[in-house]
Parts: structure tokens; C-alpha cells; sequence
């Protein structure tokens, strides 16, 4: 066989249960059973959805601090015919979750990518939030800096979707009560698990039930 000829793979970005395994699609499903690698943000997190669907696959880790270097090597395997399945710890991957800089040298590579629908943290928040959907912005993890935090909650017009860390949420949410203490706010936990709560109100109200 020429290496015109050669067999060429793709990468397919499979999303994962945010929280429930019973959410993963079936088309996820088939290409995790499938593939010939699955590149995972961890192995033993991975490992757990596998089993709960009796699935058995080739694991690979891909998170932020060796996705640059495995991304070579993962570009060579689709290069030369497999199957890669893409997926992180839960929802979708490249959501604030690795995967960039894989699905860019895929891009470059002119390789083929495919993008699977499912789970989302984000979409599941906005829509469980009751607060306007119609326009709204994805700020990922919020900034740690004041400054920056300020900046970005004074310039939001729209509803605002962010993630933030547990030990954070109170001095965040009364960061914001500060600024704006009539300002519809919804925090959404534990999103499609046993104990799944979704808090609404003023800034001022949730900032006082959070804290």
C-alpha cells in the first residue's frame, strides 16, 4: 500500500455524564467500544463509565500538563488509521475541560474530527437556572483576581454562565451583592445527581443562603 493509500483515522469528541452514568448516548457508547484508543482526562474516572457499560478499551491519559505531548503522538496514530475517542472527566471535552490543543493539531493535520452532542454542565446550568436564555455568555471558570472578577461581572449585560469552585462561591456571590444585589442569580449543584439543587433569587438572597 502507497502512503497516498494509507488508512486514515479520526478523532471523535465524545461527551460524558456530568453526573448520572445513565446519560451517556448511544453514540458515544459505540465509539468508546469501538476505538481504538480512548484519550482520557483520567483513566480511573474513565475506567468507571467503561465498566458500569461492560465497554473494555485501550486508556490513555490527556490532561492539561501533557496534552501538547500527547497530542503528537495521538495525530500519528489517526494519521495511520485509528479510531480516537477524545473524552474528559465528565460533559464535554475542550469546555473548559483538555482537548485543544489535540483537536488543533488535528486541524493542521488535516485529519478528520468528529463532534458527538451530549452532556453539558453548561447548557444543563443555563436551562435549569430559569434566567433568560435567549443571549448569554460562557465565562469557564471564573477569575481569581478581584480586579478581573469586577471587570467581568460589571460588563455582563446578558445571563452570565460560569463555573466556580465550592470554597470560592460565597465570597464570589457576595462580591456580586455587592455590585448588584437585585440582579437575578441562579447556583446550580450536583446537576443530575441524588442531591441536584438549584438555589434562585436576588444576588442579595443567594448570597445569604450560600454563605
Amino acid at each position: 500500500m502507497t502512503s497516498t493509500q494509507a488508512p486514515v483515522g479520526r478523532l471523535v469528541v465524545c461527551p460524558t455524564p456530568i453526573g448520572n452514568l445513565e446519560d451517556v448516548t448511544l453514540r458515544v457508547l459505540d465509539v468508546l467500544a469501538r476505538a481504538d484508543v480512548v484519550a482520557c482526562e483520567d483513566t480511573r474516572h474513565t475506567r468507571v463509565l467503561l465498566e458500569r457499560h461492560d465497554i473494555s478499551a485501550r486508556l490513555l491519559s490527556l490532561h492539561e500538563h501533557n496534552e501538547r505531548a500527547r497530542a503528537s503522538e495521538l495525530v500519528a496514530r489517526i494519521g495511520a488509521g485509528a479510531l480516537v475517542a477524545l473524552v474528559s472527566d465528565a460533559g464535554t471535552p475542550l469546555v473548559s475541560d483538555p482537548g485543544f490543543a489535540l483537536m488543533r493539531a488535528c486541524h493542521d493535520a488535516e485529519l478528520p474530527v468528529e463532534v458527538l452532542p451530549g452532556p453539558s454542565a453548561v447548557v444543563t446550568a443555563l436551562v435549569a437556572s430559569g434566567l433568560p436564555a435567549e443571549r448569554w455568555c460562557f465565562a469557564g471558570f471564573l477569575p481569581r483576581a478581584r480586579g478581573e472578577l469586577e471587570t467581568l461581572l460589571a460588563g455582563a449585560t446578558e445571563t452570565l454562565v460560569a463555573f466556580e469552585s465550592p470554597r470560592r462561591l460565597a465570597a464570589t456571590l457576595t462580591l456580586l451583592a455587592a455590585r448588584d444585589p437585585e440582579r437575578p442569580v441562579a447556583v446550580c449543584r450536583e446537576l443530575t445527581k441524588l442531591h441536584e439543587e438549584v438555589v434562585r433569587g436576588s444576588a442579595r438572597e443567594v448570597g445569604w443562603m450560600s454563605g
